[in-house]
């Protein structure tokens, strides 16, 4: 199984990234799939899930109104919209995957991709 979370990079504040995910040997279908961040020095945060239903997504009171979730069970991706970014948005942003119902926990997901960076400049 392999998770590789895409699509970061440098923006300035107020910009927008789109971040993929696509797994490899896991079907999203049968997977919460959570996206986590992780700034120098500071624990990974929850930053939002997609339920694997697909119909219900939640988002960190941090993000909420600026990201969204969405995934395509058919391309088997899940994708992270940024708008309205803020510097302190900076960090590397990963993908995960789990069955437990504690969504927000990292410790519930059981696979996890390398991470993109994402950079906000002031």
């Amino acid at each position: 199984v392999q998770l590789q979370a895409s699509g970061g990079g440098l923006v300035q504040a107020g910009g927008s990234l789109r971040l993929s995910c696509t797994p490899s040997g896991l079907p999203i279908s049968n997977y919460h799939m959570g996206w986590f961040r992780q700034a120098p020095g500071k624990e990974r945060e929850f930053v939002g899930v997609s339920r694997r239903s697909g119909s219900v997504a939640i988002l960190a009171d941090s993000v909420k109104g600026r990201f969204e979730i969405s995934r395509s069970n058919v391309k088997n991706t899940v994708y992270l919209q940024l708008n309205t970014l803020k510097p302190e948005d900076t960090a590397v942003y990963y993908c995960a995957a789990s069955t437990s119902v504690a969504v927000r926990d990292h410790r519930q997901y059981g696979y996890w991709g390398l991470g993109t960076q994402v950079t906000v400049s002031s």
